[in-house]
């Protein structure tokens, strides 16, 4: 997790400095005005060049602008909280998707080992599967000669055991999810604050004045709430593909506690 954790915060800085790079880039090799040209030219056709030059911004280029009106003090840490939760949600992913099995294929494998090699069989079988379902038949089988109770005993605690794995690193991502806003909403608050200030010193309130200010101060709560929503969406779908496994590694427990009474793997059926 760790090592995923920070090889997409480090390409995204990389990503974010690179288009800065390039931006400045861009800028300093434009050619120069012609003073004669920019005298003839009238405040219609400036207007036009402008609506011009901003119907042609791409989607990433509108995001960075919008980025930098925000105000890149109060705009990073909530792009830091969407990376940082964004790392968080896909190594859950990828972890989720490699513990889910064919349950129903693999309880049939273990049953054929149990009737024709006995437990050692089947946790060959056990060892040979990924996933927490897999880990929790081991734990039994490898109880099978103590009592069917102890067997019941050893999946129950193992099974908290591999909830537990499960779970890992959803509360931090639940922090991130409710930081993000809560950093907009600061960023919001003291832009107020400034555009305030600016008010004050100049002893006037202009409509530019303050609708600039409103409109820079409004955008860090954008992009908290947006960064939030899309956390969000990760956040339930990792809670209901946990959920599914849960599920399945408790009926899986039920079904090998039947199994082993019913090809009488424990002593307490032996005698």
């Amino acid at each position: 997790m760790k090592k995923v954790f920070s090889s997409l915060v480090i390409a995204a800085a990389m990503t974010f400095g690179m288009v800065n790079f390039s931006s400045a880039q861009n800028d300093s090799t434009a050619a120069p005005k012609d003073p004669v040209k920019e005298a003839a030219t009238t405040p219609a056709t400036k207007t036009n060049e402008e609506e011009g030059k901003k119907k042609d911004l791409t989607f990433v280029q509108s995001l960075k602008q919008k980025f930098i009106e925000g105000d890149p003090v109060w705009m990073t840490p909530v792009l830091i909280c969407l990376i940082i939760g964004l790392a968080l949600a896909i190594e859950r992913i990828v972890y989720l998707n490699l513990s889910t099995i064919n349950t129903k294929r693999f309880m049939d494998e273990v049953e054929t080992a149990l009737k024709n090699g006995g437990t050692e069989a089947a946790k060959d079988v056990c060892r040979n599967t990924r996933g927490p379902i897999a880990s929790i038949y081991y734990q039994g089988l490898d109880r099978a000669d103590e009592g069917i109770d102890m067997v019941e005993k050893s999946v129950v605690a193992y099974g908290g055991v591999q909830m537990g794995l499960l779970e890992k690193g959803l509360s931090w991502l639940s922090l991130f999810i409710a930081l993000a806003p809560m950093l907009g909403f600061l960023g919001t608050v003291i832009g107020m604050i400034f555009a305030f200030d600016k008010i004050v010193e100049e002893g006037q309130v202009s409509p530019t004045t303050v609708a600039d200010g409103i409109k820079v101060s409004l955008l860090t709560t954008v992009f908290g709430l947006i960064a939030a929503i899309i956390l969000q969406v990760f956040y339930n779908y990792i809670v209901s593909k946990v959920d599914g496994i849960v599920n399945e590694m408790e009926d899986a427990s039920i079904s090998l506690v039947d199994m082993m009474l019913k090809h009488k793997v424990t002593i307490a059926n032996k005698g």
